[in-house]
């Protein structure tokens, strides 16, 4: 146990060192000792960066390291390194696994084939999110672990979906662990924390730059066996994900849209360019070989029974399809509402939780 934990020191020296994430650190690790670039860094600089064997010479690199370890432990934060038995198997398998992980939560190595990431624009639409939260719910209900970014929209109805089935979650932040982005989902990452994990490859205080959300979507992208995406423009984020998905041999799904939605282009395209079209989350628990439980397919009983969980609907709709009054209508909801059985979108539509 104290040499895994010296090595994982080691792995967070390095990790915090100038270019890191360069390619000189793959080399370095495929070719040669960490712990004897640590103790001779000199005997290192073919490869290794001037600027990262100053900070190693003057012992100001462990320093940092050091100061870290302390704060992730003060913080309620683990470092987990890569060589460690609960670093995530499926993760440590793609082309630049990162060094440390920095972890709120329980990791589990052996989840990566029953794990699926769901991701999708921030700016979606409420079918958007409707259609994530319910996907999520019942493949969580099922047994497999969501995966998304936190973000706004898409992800934050994946997220809330899973821990509404009492799932697990992880979600992987494009900043420091004590830095959530955006600052309004702090709350939902103590949930995922409770139910799953959230995680961050970049240190304590690392701000949500724009550079770092490439390197966040490949944790995302590598951590299970696929990705569904749900709403995504045609420069968005979530295509980068699909396509590191693509890259890393895993399965991409895609959510289809209308052909003059902008929130949907980017997944129109991804189905024309090959991804798998699923139109609900049966058809994703297909792909990965799981089925759903019964009451995910169920119909419901009452005003209930015209209110879907993907498909957000409005008053005049449920009106025509209900056969009832507008009074009847309004006030069933409002209980349905009350008893958390409805949950209102923007534009007075209505799903089923």
């Amino acid at each position: 146990m104290v040499k895994r934990l010296e090595q994982t020191l080691d792995l967070l020296t390095v990790s915090l060192l100038p270019g890191a994430g360069g390619r000189w650190v793959h080399t370095l690790l495929a070719q040669r000792s960490l712990a004897h670039l640590l103790a001779h860094p000199d005997d290192h600089a073919d490869v290794v960066p001037e600027p990262a064997l100053a900070l190693i010479r003057s012992g100001e690199a462990r320093r940092r390291a050091e100061a870290e370890w302390q704060r992730a432990a003060s913080g309620g934060h683990r470092i987990v390194g890569r060589d460690e038995p609960d670093y995530p198997g499926w993760l440590r398998r793609i082309f630049d696994p990162p060094l440390v992980l920095h972890v709120r939560g329980v990791l589990r190595a052996d989840e990566g084939p029953a794990s699926l990431a769901i991701v999708g624009s921030r700016q979606c639409s409420p079918a958007g999110v409707a259609w994530a939260r319910a996907a999520a719910r019942d493949l969580a209900a099922a047994g497999l672990t969501i995966v998304s970014g936190l973000a706004r929209g898409i992800d934050t109805a994946a997220h809330e979906g899973a821990l509404a089935a009492s799932g697990r979650t992880v979600a992987v932040l494009g900043s420091g662990l004590d830095r959530v982005y955006p600052a309004e989902n702090g709350r939902l990452a103590a949930k995922v924390a409770e139910r799953g994990a959230v995680v961050s490859e970049f240190p304590l205080g690392s701000e949500p730059r724009p550079e770092h959300f490439p390197r966040r979507n490949r944790l995302i992208a590598g951590w299970g066996r696929a990705v569904v995406v749900v709403e995504a423009a045609e420069r968005s984020g979530a295509l980068v994900t699909a396509r590191l998905a693509g890259e890393e041999g895993r399965d991409v799904m895609a959510v289809p849209g209308h052909p003059g939605s902008l929130v949907a282009s980017g997944t129109n395209a991804l189905i024309r360019d090959g991804a798998v079209l699923v139109r609900n989350a049966a058809d994703v628990a297909q792909e990965m070989g799981v089925a759903l439980r019964p009451e995910a397919s169920e119909p419901a009983a009452g005003l209930l029974g015209v209110l879907t969980r993907d498909d957000p609907r409005g008053v005049e709709e449920i009106l025509s399809r209900s056969g009832q009054s507008v009074q009847q209508v309004l006030a069933e909801l409002m209980t349905l509402e009350m008893e958390d059985k409805v949950r209102r979108l923007p534009g007075a539509l209505y799903v089923r939780n």
